[in-house]
C-alpha cells in the first residue's frame, strides 16, 4: 500500500474507508503481519484472518470497524517509517495513551472513543520523527 497526500494521514483515511474488506485484510497483514491482525480482530488463528483476505469468511461489523481504524493509524505510521516500525508501535506500551498498547486499546475498547486517541497518538509519533 502506498498512500501519498499533501496532508497527513488524509491518504490512510482515504484508504480505510474504501477499501474492501479482503483488501483492506490484505493491505494490514503485510503491514502488521497475520498474528498481530487476529489478535487486532479478536480470533484466535490466522486462518481467519486467510479466510477475510480470500472474502470466504466476512468479520463482525464491530470488527470491520476496528481493522479499518487499525488500517488507517497503520496508514499515518508507514507515510513516514518502514512497517516493521509500525508492528512496534502497535505492540508497544504508549505514554501518550497512558501505557496501553494501541493494540490492545483497538482489540478491547470501545472504538469510538480509542480510535481517535490511538489516530491522535499516531499521528503525534509521526510529527516527532
Amino acid at each position: 500500500m502506498t498512500i501519498t497526500n499533501s496532508t497527513p494521514g488524509l491518504g490512510a483515511f482515504q484508504r480505510s474507508i474504501r477499501a474492501e474488506v479482503p483488501e483492506l485484510v490484505e493491505d494490514l497483514r503485510g503491514i502488521l503481519g497475520a498474528q498481530l491482525l487476529a489478535y487486532l480482530g479478536n480470533v484466535r488463528e490466522t486462518r481467519a484472518v486467510r479466510q477475510w483476505a480470500e472474502g470466504t469468511r466476512v468479520p463482525s461489523a464491530a470488527t470491520e470497524l476496528r481493522l479499518r481504524t487499525a488500517l488507517q493509524v497503520a496508514g499515518i505510521l508507514i507515510e513516514r517509517d518502514h512497517p516493521r516500525i509500525a508492528q512496534s508501535w502497535f505492540q508497544g506500551l504508549n505514554p501518550q495513551l497512558d501505557d496501553e498498547s494501541p493494540a490492545r486499546l483497538i482489540r478491547e475498547g470501545d472504538i469510538e472513543e480509542v480510535g481517535p486517541r490511538v489516530i491522535a497518538a499516531a499521528r503525534a509519533f509521526t510529527a516527532v520523527g
